[in-house]
């Protein structure tokens, strides 16, 4: 008997549930229904249309009502909302938004993929006209058309999640002035704040007024007031502080809503009407290392969610695993990804963990284009499970966490990944990568071979009037070192260690830790038993002190900071 199925929304989730079922089944009929002009489209890729990367906004349309009939005989119809499910009758009411008629539509199964909407805070000021939201193509191409029309100087961008984040990016690149508001203390949440202080710098660096720790009070026709008081001149203002689920179809039918505010489902994407699934950023999902239901916006598991979808309605085993959270972004001249839990999340979750935190070329050191990538391990103690893993740098960031977030999905541990042979060139990575290597610090830490501090402890340190131990060569200490400390380079460490003090607490680094924990365990092995190597040493402590000694008006602990 054919099937008839429905899906509501396009994008990630509606279309390739759409597409996957055609390729199921040649006999099914198949009807997608989108509220707005546009079916599918790229909505990861909107922001670069502001600098011009994207250079005509068409091509973020990937398919056209005309392509899904004529490539997979698929009735696709935009401008057409659907305004309500009727159960009981297995229909839907669609409204056409061009005549303003409606009408009903029956279906054998339905597929929910209504997507997110950007939050829109009740705050006075946020429906004038300047005042812009980023959703989809035709949102994009208002904002741009506003900003070109007005040669807007100033812009505002409130929220530094990753649509605010990469908004304020792409309006710097096209040489707009702009300020980027977040009300937590930092942006990018799936960084730990260790990690995000060098995304911090960059911002900043690159131009971008950032202010964190502060929000959006009110909008007037010229400028934004902030919490604090603080008044921002913007032309134009754009509001990313995040998105809410669109529930309101499924709740007025009596589906299930879920302790997160999204669409409940089972392990199948079936609602409480097993005539129904939903899919995409409008249900919750499972992480799979919190042990409880999410909301994850992110077109990656909506794909495999509308496949999942798709296999069950023709009878195929579907496994669902959960998820971890996988991401990554571009922030002008450094790549960060991120998987898995942070270490704040971790711990906040009940988790015993410890985390390090290395920093290593990317490829071979003699090759031109070597840089340094921060990598950050969060792991279980004392199983060694690996929870979570953040990368930073101007090389293949991405690369290592895919890395990760494979380990974390087959429950591998820090000793798995110490053993992971991976590929090697020089141009690629180091014989050693950083994810290796992260592992060898890891299982050195929780066996107790050596202790460490992090760069977030070292201003205490430092105000405290603590040892420190700087082992870089008198070149590099010369060009910049924390304020206090003794400089013995590891090349007469042994001639020198009756220097270093038995019976205080002394604190190792070198540039990005490596010659310091030689340093360390040499004095482990001549009898010094209250050791630390500073984690991330200098390199790390300086990226981490700059953006906030800026912005908080403070002396550096560093006498000059050095990011190379």
């Amino acid at each position: 008997m054919m099937k008839k199925i429905v899906v509501v929304g396009g994008v990630a989730g509606g279309a390739s549930a759409a597409a996957r079922i055609r390729r199921l089944d040649e006999a099914a009929q198949i009807v997608m229904f989108e509220k707005g002009p546009h079916v599918s489209f790229s909505n990861c890729s909107l922001p670069y249309h502001l600098s011009g990367i994207v250079e005509n906004s068409n091509r973020l349309l990937l398919m056209n009502p005309q392509s899904f009939e004529s490539k997979y005989n698929i009735d696709a119809r935009v401008n057409s909302e659907v305004v309500k499910v009727n159960r009981a009758e297995k229909t839907v009411t669609v409204k056409n938004s061009d005549t303003g008629e409606t009408y009903e539509e029956s279906y054998d199964r339905l597929i929910l993929s209504p997507g997110a909407s950007p939050i829109v805070p009740n705050l006075e000021g946020v429906q004038l006209p300047h005042v812009f939201t980023v959703r989809n193509v035709v949102d994009i191409e208002r904002l741009q058309k506003a900003i070109v029309e007005n040669d807007a100087k100033n812009i505002a961008v409130i929220g530094g999640g990753f649509i605010g984040v990469e908004v304020a990016e792409n309006l710097k690149l096209a040489g707009r002035g702009v300020s980027l508001v977040e009300f937590a203390p930092q942006i990018l949440t799936p960084f730990d704040d260790d990690m995000v202080q060098i995304l911090h710098k960059e911002m900043v660096d690159k131009g971008v007024e950032l202010i964190v720790n502060d929000g959006l009070a009110k909008i007037s026709k010229t400028a934004v007031t902030l919490n604090s008081g603080k008044e921002i001149q913007a032309d134009i203002v754009v509001l990313a502080i995040g998105v809410r689920p669109e529930t309101s179809l499924a709740s007025e039918a009596g589906l299930e809503i879920g302790e997160t505010g999204a669409i409940k489902v089972n392990q199948n994407y079936q609602t409480n009407d097993r005539n129904i699934y939903a899919v995409g950023d409008a249900i919750e999902v499972y992480h799979r290392l919190l042990n409880k239901p999410t909301r994850l916006a992110l077109a990656g598991p909506a794909q495999r969610q509308a496949r999942a979808v798709a296999d069950h309605i023709y009878g195929m085993p579907v496994v669902n695993k959960g998820v971890i959270g996988s991401s990554s972004i571009q922030v002008f001249d450094y790549n960060a990804a991120a998987t898995g839990l942070t270490e704040r999340i971790a711990k906040q979750a009940g988790f015993n963990v410890e985390a390090v935190y290395v920093i290593a070329p990317d490829k071979v050191g003699l090759m031109p284009s070597s840089n340094p990538l921060h990598f950050k391990l969060i792991f279980e103690v004392p199983t060694g499970r690996i929870l979570g893993a953040q990368a930073i740098g101007k090389g293949n960031a991405d690369k290592r966490i895919d890395v990760m977030a494979t380990l974390i999905t087959m429950n591998g541990t820090i000793e798995d990944l110490k053993e992971l042979e991976l590929s090697y060139s020089p141009m690629f990575s180091t014989a050693k990568d950083v994810v290796n290597m992260a592992a060898l610090v890891a299982t050195n830490i929780m066996h107790g071979r050596f202790k460490q501090v992090r760069v977030s402890e070292v201003r205490s340190l430092v105000e405290s009037g603590a040892v420190i131990i700087d082992v870089r060569e008198v070149n590099e200490f010369a060009n910049g070192h924390l304020k206090g400390a003794l400089n013995i380079p590891l090349s007469e460490f042994r001639e020198r260690m009756h220097e270093i003090p038995k019976d205080v607490p002394v604190y190792v680094h070198c540039r990005s830790a490596q010659r310091s924990y030689n340093a360390v365990m040499a004095l482990e092995n001549s009898g010094y038993e209250n050791v630390y190597n500073i984690s991330g040493s200098f390199l790390g402590i300086s990226l981490y002190e700059a953006y906030n000694d800026q912005v908080l008006n403070r002396e550096p602990i560093v006498t000059t900071y050095n990011f190379k």
